[in-house]
């Protein structure tokens, strides 16, 4: 299979609970439901664009437990190419304990497992799925020189590059911009990279014109329900929200990502594939859980 969307990056198992509110230092607090929910950023981003429309391959590592065998069995339910995703021995899959609070907010502590195993020439020996790529997407829950690594791998073949920069804690290497195509933070990933603290369209305006400069592509600066902004340098586009009531918030990052994708993948404008992201992450919102409230095409259609 010839994929047109390739992702590298993380598989975790989601150990989600769910709790009046997210609990404070050294409390304890009696919660509501659990659940283990397939997710990742990595997987999550596979899942979406598979779902809306893409053909995709995943390059990743889990761990040589119950748990990895799981992660790769969600992908392939979803009829994602999986030859690329390793299992590392003796290490854990990685996992993510997230705590979610009935305004929808989440907490979330992911613990690398088998993530971290995922080094530049595990990416390397699959090398035939980048070049059939149209859109490689990467992510920072793997190891930073297998991102690198990644990136200017895309960009010397030729292919569109998207790094979500997610989780970011500070400024990236420099020397990665050139080879970003599309750079999507969310607000606080947007200001940990840019240095400008991102809360409403003109300071996300600010922090985008600042990660231009760095030398990417485009930035889409994505706002929750304020919408997403756009920049490339010649013009800023702001792109409204759909207005929805949410139940979870966890993977619309990621549901926006590979819906943005996908819809690249196959040949569509910009501005009519963030749109259609968007469309694809406000559903999610209305659903619990990461991959299963990741929409499906037919339920985009008008």
């Amino acid at each position: 299979m010839h994929a047109n969307v390739v992702v590298v990056g993380s598989l975790n198992m989601d150990l989600v609970t769910r709790a009046q509110r997210l609990p404070r230092g050294g409390e304890t607090l009696v919660g509501e439901t659990f659940v283990t929910v397939p997710g990742g950023k990595g997987a999550n981003q596979a899942v979406a664009a598979a779902r809306l429309g893409a053909q995709v391959a995943m390059v990743g590592c889990v761990g040589d437990d119950a748990y990895g065998q799981q992660l790769r069995q969600a992908l392939a339910d979803e009829q994602i190419d999986c030859q690329a995703v390793g299992v590392a021995a003796g290490v854990s899959s990685g996992v993510a304990l997230i705590v979610v609070d009935a305004a929808s907010q989440n907490a979330i502590v992911i613990i690398a497992g088998g993530n971290g195993q995922l080094l530049p020439e595990s990416v390397q020996r699959f090398d035939a799925l980048l070049q059939h790529a149209d859109v490689i997407i990467c992510q920072l829950e793997v190891p930073m020189a297998t991102v690198a690594y990644t990136l200017e791998r895309g960009r010397a073949l030729g292919k569109t590059v998207i790094l979500n920069p997610a989780p970011a804690s500070g400024p990236l290497p420099a020397e990665w911009f050139a080879s970003i195509d599309y750079l999507i933070p969310n607000e606080s990933e947007a200001e940990a990279l840019s240095g400008v603290p991102v809360t409403d369209l003109e300071s996300a305006k600010v922090a985008a014109t600042r990660l231009l400069a760095l030398g990417v592509g485009k930035v889409i600066v994505t706002l929750g329900a304020q919408g997403a902004l756009f920049a490339d340098g010649q013009a800023f586009r702001h792109f409204s929200a759909p207005v929805v009531q949410p139940v979870d918030t966890t993977a619309a990052g990621d549901t926006f990502v590979g819906g943005f994708a996908a819809a690249l993948a196959r040949g569509e404008e910009e501005g009519a594939a963030i749109a259609f992201g968007q469309r694809a992450a406000a559903l999610s919102v209305t659903r619990a859980g990461a991959q299963p409230s990741i929409p499906y095409l037919a339920e985009l259609r008008p």
